[in-house]
């Protein structure tokens, strides 16, 4: 039998020794990494976890961390104010009278469903799902500190909220609970006030979710409307009144007219319905009755509004476009509203928009997305646009009972415009005005109504040359 040669068994050896050398330092450089990335030597546990889960716990507290959504800045020169919302570790009392808010929490996470002007001109309410109602003075709007009140939704939040005419009570509807809830506002001794909760909720009626609610400016009746076809008029104790088949396959919105006549709805069809809530001279409910339909959209209505006189409405479509109409008609004598102004507004074609119109009609606002427009009734002409105005797509709109700012929500702010194209609106109507004045008297009060929005305009760098 015949030995290999020498020097071919070292060559093996050799050989055999670096390929182990090679698998020790490649197991080493893997143990050195994991104690990099954990901090702690290989097979240590961590808090008495394996090592594994101690990494992936970590990893998702940072993950979270990162998550965490930060405060929307905005700024424009018609910009009046932020409303912003504190974040407190335990919600405060609801019997909290006005006090001036802290900063906002740059990691809050509510976002404000609803914002109401209230009619009286004296308070703005917010919700949010922070399980609580806000109740701001709108005398300081234009201070550098906002007060507010604040009432607790136990157990749920409210999406939706709407005032009494005499801003005794107010009504939510509850997120979870698919219902409305009545609140009664109790003043102190001290001036605040106190915020309970009656004993029972609305019945539940509805089956599907909800698009509005609204209290009757007369308090005769409150309305609730869910996006299939159905709307309810319910009375003050909770027992419905009339049930609506709006047949407008679903609804998108409905709601009161300010003069409390009438009952509107839009939805998938090109039209708006409206019908009016009859009583008798005793004050007894009677009937619901179609009333006119405002007709001339070619796709299905997003959304519209009344004036303050329910004299003038506003909608806009899908198919692109905005209208404006002259609704005092005699609707009993089969007149029909008549179409005063279409203005275009693409961005209503490829997404869902919002609707306010100015308490004299004048100035129309759309929201679609975080951008606002405001347009000019008269003209049909676009004015004003803010864009990116919050950091979620906005979910309320709506104008002061003065006109004199717009308001709107869709994050964890409620920000306040200068309404300029309103004062624009009435030196145009001032100007016209003049020039057919017959005395004196009257061209004196013209006049100084002509002033005082020229100076209003200027004030806000507004003023159009």
């Amino acid at each position: 039998m015949e030995l290999p040669q020498m020097p071919e068994l070292m060559g093996l050896s050799l050989l055999l020794g670096l390929l182990a050398l090679m698998a020790t330092a490649a197991v080493a450089r893997g143990w050195l990494r994991a104690e990099e990335e954990t901090g702690r030597p290989v097979g240590q546990k961590a808090n008495g976890l394996p090592p594994d889960k101690s990494l992936k716990s970590k990893k998702q507290k940072q993950r979270i961390r990162k998550e965490k959504p930060q405060q929307h800045n905005f700024t424009h020169r018609l910009l009046a104010a932020a409303l912003k919302c504190s974040v407190r570790a335990t919600h405060p009392s609801a019997s909290d009278q006005f006090s001036g808010d802290a900063p906002s929490c740059p990691f809050s996470s509510q976002l404000m469903s609803s914002l109401l002007l209230i009619s009286n001109g004296k308070y703005l309410a917010t919700c949010a799902d922070d399980r609580t109602i806000r109740i701001w003075s709108t005398k300081d709007f234009l201070q550098r500190e906002h007060r507010s009140m604040r009432a607790n939704v136990e157990l749920d939040h409210a999406i939706l909220v709407r005032f009494s005419p005499d801003c005794r009570a107010f009504i939510v509807w509850l997120a979870n609970g698919d219902t409305l809830r009545v609140f009664k506002m109790t003043k102190r001794e001290d001036g605040g006030y106190t915020f309970t909760a009656t004993p029972e909720d609305f019945p539940k009626k509805h089956k599907a979710s909800i698009v509005n609610i609204g209290i009757a400016d007369t308090g005769k009746f409150i309305m609730t409307a869910s996006s299939d076809t159905t709307i309810l008029i319910w009375n003050l104790k909770g027992q419905v009144l009339s049930t609506i088949n709006t047949n407008q396959m679903n609804n998108t919105y409905a709601a009161i007219s300010p003069c409390s006549r009438f009952v509107a709805s839009c939805g998938f069809t090109p039209d708006v319905k409206v019908w009016e809530v009859c009583f008798g001279k005793k004050g007894d409910f009677q009937e619901v009755v179609r009333a006119f339909e405002l007709k001339g959209h070619s796709a299905a209505v997003h959304f519209f509004a009344f004036s303050n006189d329910s004299r003038r409405m506003a909608s806009v479509s899908k198919d692109g476009t905005w209208k404006l109409w002259d609704t005092d008609v005699e609707y009993k004598k089969q007149q029909d509203p008549y179409l005063l102004r279409t203005g275009r507004f693409q961005e209503a074609s490829t997404m869902p928009c919002r609707l306010a119109l100015s308490p004299d009609s004048q100035v129309l606002a759309l929201a679609c997305g975080t951008s606002i427009h405001l347009y000019s009734t008269r003209r049909g002409e676009e004015e004003e646009r803010f864009e990116q105005v919050h950091g979620e797509c906005i979910t309320d709109l709506s104008f002061d009972i003065t006109g004199r700012f717009l308001a709107s929500c869709g994050d964890r702010a409620v920000r306040l415009f200068h309404n300029a194209p309103g004062h624009r609106a009435v030196v145009e109507e001032m100007q016209g005005l003049l020039k057919r004045a017959s005395n004196e008297s009257t061209r004196q009060r013209l006049q100084q109504q002509l002033t005082q929005a020229q100076e209003a305009l200027k004030s806000l760098g507004a003023l159009k040359k």
